[in-house]
């Protein structure tokens, strides 16, 4: 539980660092662009969207977590997402270490 929460901490400073991407088509294009190290999509989301992000990210290589609801990534970045890339490498890398731990 406790990386967890790093996680959502790291999450809100690549927000303030404009580190990451939100919102569905503008995550999907970086996903295509290739400047995607992970990608946040929420557990409770609408399973077609979970569907797709989880397609999309296998065909480009892209990690994909859905370790977090749509309240814990909204609150960690202090807007109302559900879909959420992180744009920059050392904090994808970050907190993937933090998740597979």
């Amino acid at each position: 539980m406790e990386n967890k929460q790093k996680v959502l901490n790291l999450l809100g400073l690549a927000q303030r660092a404009r580190k990451i991407t939100t919102g569905t088509d503008k995550v999907l294009k970086q996903v295509r662009a290739q400047k995607v190290t992970v990608v946040f999509v929420a557990s409770d989301c609408a399973e077609n969207t979970r569907k797709r992000f989880n397609d999309k990210c296998r065909s480009y290589n892209v990690s994909l977590s859905q370790a977090f609801n749509e309240l814990e990534l909204s609150n960690a970045i202090g807007q109302k997402r559900s879909v959420i890339a992180v744009t920059d490498r050392g904090f994808g890398r970050k907190m993937l270490e933090l998740l597979s731990t």
